[in-house]
């Protein structure tokens, strides 16, 4: 086998490749890799994330130099071939057709063969999980017979039923959760792929092998539920009202991408390491992000916070409240967020931090926020604030994908000022301006992506991901803002205008120097 190309993603991301072999080849590769650099301890390796013919790994470029890592694969990937035979197998109970596979009369009468005849093909099939990607737990399976393959919806159904079966093209699939999806459903199973309390927390882990079998509706078992796990500590704060979007929010969680988890984390971690040292947390302790128009808390017990980030015009008991400086809350008191006025998120943080899940959650009215159990800061000099001007400018490394367009079309996305989309979240940045085209084929073979990324649909609006995108993605990517200057995407709120400017991976390297 070919010894594989090494391309860069930006400072601190690398995409393993192996373009001379074929698909079979370069996936099992790829995974084999990956399992060898998980195995062998971080070392500044963050994660390794196999795609559908590449590996994408990330690393800390403080503690692992570029060429560190390039010899570290090149060493580990040496005969990366991954044995026939060794991986597990799991047997997977489906209810075919009917209200649980509301596509399957179509690709039958497409394909000329009644249902039962239709599934009997796909039931007898061996797959196995090439990658993990688009959601948490969500398995990519190859061996698909290729006389069932079958195109993508043309548009996404808003909402696909947890433990759906479906097909996507040559791939076929399993939703683990309730999510909009855009495959074509043949059935249904009851096996729970994905639990953020378990270890690992997806069931399934590429290079696995699955078999289907047919059950009827009737035998078809529901998901167990898990119990829901206790607060790590005492809760301090009680949520009056929920604001547009609060949810806890830590360092990176790095090292589940494999499972399809996105390291997620604070969209501005600047702001968070703020906010916690001001209270005297670790820079990185999990605190309440708060969102564009925020929420009401208050106070179940004395309790020390600070604010920083962006101006959400806080109140505290009515008065407005200290911005930028530790401040006290006694049981009752309230704190009351309004309404963005410069920037996107604020941060409050609490003494000794909050309990953080594995996964992005929405808070509601009614639940109250517990403590956790953080270590102090070792140094009580605040991050620097996030400048947060009208029109935000923004450094990436051109690609991995560049060549799916022309020149002239790189040149207008780096020239052009780009409005954020109300249609923006924590999964991605959606932009407004003229479409980019293509010069080939809008789509690749799923690849892993990284917060910053910023892919062109079919459609040419570009998406910059956010830290809960999808760990992999078939868009091809035109650019990936560089690490420095992710927290200023934090505070691109609606209707912001970014502007890109093309650095080299020398200059990103230099800048994450400092930086870090």
């Amino acid at each position: 086998m070919s010894p594989p190309a090494i391309r860069d993603v930006r400072d601190g991301a690398v995409l393993v490749e192996y373009p001379e072999s074929s698909d079979r080849e370069a996936n099992r590769a790829a995974v084999t890799l990956g399992i060898r650099l998980r195995a062998r301890g971080k070392g500044g390796v963050l994660d390794a994330v196999p795609g559908a013919r590449s590996l994408l790994v990330v690393f800390d470029p403080s503690r692992l130099s570029r060429s560190g890592l390039t010899r570290r694969i090149e060493r580990v990937g040496e005969g990366a071939r991954e044995p026939d035979g060794t991986r597990r197998l799991f047997r997977v109970p489906v209810a075919y057709g009917g209200a649980d596979g509301p596509d399957l009369g179509e690709l039958a009468r497409e394909l000329g063969v009644p249902e039962g005849e239709f599934a009997r093909r796909h039931a007898a099939a061996e797959y196995r999980v090439a990658f993990i990607g688009f959601a948490p737990g969500f398995p990519y399976l190859t061996g698909l017979p290729p006389e069932l393959s079958a195109k993508r919806l043309p548009s996404p159904r808003p909402r696909v039923p947890a433990g759906s079966v479906a097909i996507g093209g040559s791939y076929s699939g399993v939703y683990p959760a309730v999510t909009p999806g855009g495959w074509r459903l043949i059935g249904r199973s009851g096996v729970r792929l994905f639990d953020p309390a378990a270890d690992p927390p997806s069931l399934l882990a590429a290079g696995d092998r699955v078999r289907f079998e047919a059950v009827t509706h009737a035998e078809l078992a529901a998901p167990p539920v898990p119990e829901p796990p206790g607060p790590a500590g005492p809760a301090v704060l009680r949520v009056l009202s929920a604001g547009a979007f609060a949810s806890i929010q830590a360092a990176p969680r790095h090292g589940l991408g494999s499972f399809g988890v996105p390291a997620g984390g604070a969209m501005d971690t600047r702001s968070l390491a703020r906010a916690n040292v001001l209270v005297g947390n670790a820079p990185q302790a999990p605190a309440l992000e708060i969102a564009l128009a925020g929420p009401e808390l208050e106070a179940l017990g004395e309790v020390s916070v600070a604010i920083a980030g962006a101006d959400l015009e806080a109140a505290w008991n009515g008065k407005p409240a200290p911005f930028d400086e530790a401040f006290r809350m006694a049981a009752g008191d309230r704190l009351r967020f309004g309404r963005a006025r410069r920037g996107a998120r604020a941060y409050l943080a609490v003494r000794d931090g909050l309990a953080a899940g594995l996964l992005t959650r929405r808070l509601e009215a009614g639940e109250e926020i517990a403590v956790g159990s953080q270590p102090s800061a070792v140094s009580r000099t605040p991050a620097p604030v996030v400048d947060v001007p009208d029109e935000l400018s923004l450094r990436v490394i051109l690609g991995p994908q560049a060549d799916w367009f022309e020149m002239a079309e790189i040149n207008r996305f780096l020239t052009s000022g780009w409005r954020v989309s109300t249609m923006s979240d924590r999964r991605g940045l959606r932009l407004e301006g003229p479409p980019i085209p293509h010069v080939r084929a809008p789509e690749i073979a799923p690849e892993g992506a990284v917060f910053g990324s910023v892919q062109v649909p079919g459609g040419g609006a570009p998406i910059v991901l956010g830290p809960d995108g999808p760990v992999t993605g078939g868009y091809p990517k035109i650019a990936t803002v560089i690490g420095p200057d992710l927290p200023r995407l934090g505070q691109a709120a609606p209707g912001a205008l970014l502007r890109f400017s093309a650095v080299s991976l020398a200059e990103a390297l230099e800048a994450s120097r400092g930086y870090h």
